[in-house]
């Protein structure tokens, strides 16, 4: 039986999600949705889907059997309140919403209603997958530090830019980073409990004007994050840095070993516009060299999206729950936390203070 996709919100992203729902067996978008007519044109002819203008025409005409919200991040409350009505299953792209209250309000609405599965997609990326296998296979020990670098092109065009101010998108800590701020709870295995920040505004957007404003989003930051149990990660975020020969890293040091997961941006941002391999890489102090293992991808997958085949293999397991009535590998709860991080390093960005987490529900 095919799984048939709804998808709410049809640019950029939502074609990402399109061609990756394509590659799976059993599987297609068959409806999509979204006011802007040339993005909304381009997907359904990418999908061979229906489309509508309107969310709500969709929900009332489609007999979907899961939904995919990739929709501007301010609008994400609001749609989730007419989707949650259908009960079927939800792929809601990050951030789950711009605002730690508004996560906590869809974590209500949800409650016994439809599973939410958060598109924390860098957890499912290849050498960062291998890197968390290692780590639950104890190969660098007990994990104390994670350390996340990344180096990269400044934010995209997006229709009506609507990606160049906080007040839509929750801030660049929220709506970039929150892939992050998941990876390091999922990574150390407990909550944040402290959040400090420095970060600016300095180089990207600076002469675009909308209506006479500026854009208000950060393009560079350091974020250093306080776990339970005296555990710590550090996120070195640059967006103006197009040259860089990874464009992620993700290193983790534990009390054994040293690894690390090296990903490259996406082709079409690369020099010669080709694919390339990442690595995982384990350092030991017993070991004079480093162990480096090149992560193949399949080219299909790669070609797929920008996230180096994360998106696929995360529609791969969401597939499989829907499949099984299953739950969600990344729920509410996770999303929440997310943007409660990055919500935080905003605001320590603003005040020059640290933000105390503890007593967070």
């Amino acid at each position: 039986m095919t799984i048939r996709y709804g998808l709410i919100g049809a640019g950029m992203m939502g074609q990402e999600h399109i061609r990756n729902v394509a590659l799976l067996d059993g599987a297609a978008v068959t409806a999509v949705a979204d006011p802007d007519a040339g993005m909304r044109a381009g997907a359904a002819e990418l999908a061979g889907a229906r489309a509508y203008p309107d969310h709500r025409a969709l929900l009332d005409a489609e007999s979907c059997d899961a939904f995919v919200l990739a929709a501007p991040n301010d609008l994400h409350l609001p749609l989730m309140r007419d989707m949650l009505e259908a009960g079927k299953p939800i792929l809601c792209e990050k951030p789950l919403a711009t605002s730690a209250a508004d996560c906590a309000e869809i974590m209500r609405l949800a409650e016994r209603r439809a599973p939410v599965w958060v598109a924390m997609e860098y957890r499912y990326m290849p050498p960062v997958a291998r890197l968390i296998d290692a780590l639950r296979d104890g190969v660098a020990g007990t994990p104390r530090m994670v350390g996340i670098r990344e180096h990269r092109f400044p934010f995209l065009d997006k229709v009506d830019d609507w990606n160049r101010f906080n007040a839509r998108t929750g801030g660049t800590l929220v709506e970039k980073c929150c892939h992050f701020f998941d990876l390091m709870r999922h990574i150390l295995g407990r909550d944040p409990v402290r959040v400090y920040a420095t970060g600016g505004a300095d180089v990207n957007h600076r002469a675009e004007r909308y209506d006479g404003r500026v854009p208000d989003i950060l393009d560079n930051a350091f974020v250093c994050v306080d776990f339970e149990g005296g555990t710590r990660a550090m996120l070195d975020l640059c967006m103006f840095a197009e040259g860089a020969e990874w464009q992620e890293k993700v290193s983790v040091a534990g009390d054994v070993a040293r690894l690390e997961a090296r990903v490259p941006g996406p082709a079409r941002f690369s020099p010669d516009g080709q694919e390339r391999h990442s690595e995982f890489v384990i350092e030991t102090r017993a070991e004079k060299r480093p162990r480096r293992e090149i992560v193949e991808v399949d080219e299909r997958i790669l070609r797929a999206g920008d996230h180096h085949g994360s998106t696929f293999y995360q529609h791969e397991r969401f597939l499989s729950m829907v499949r099984n009535c299953g739950t969600p590998e990344v729920g509410l709860t996770d999303g929440y936390w997310s943007v409660l991080v990055g919500e935080a390093a905003e605001a320590s960005v603003r005040s020059g203070e640290a933000v105390d987490l503890r007593g967070a529900p």
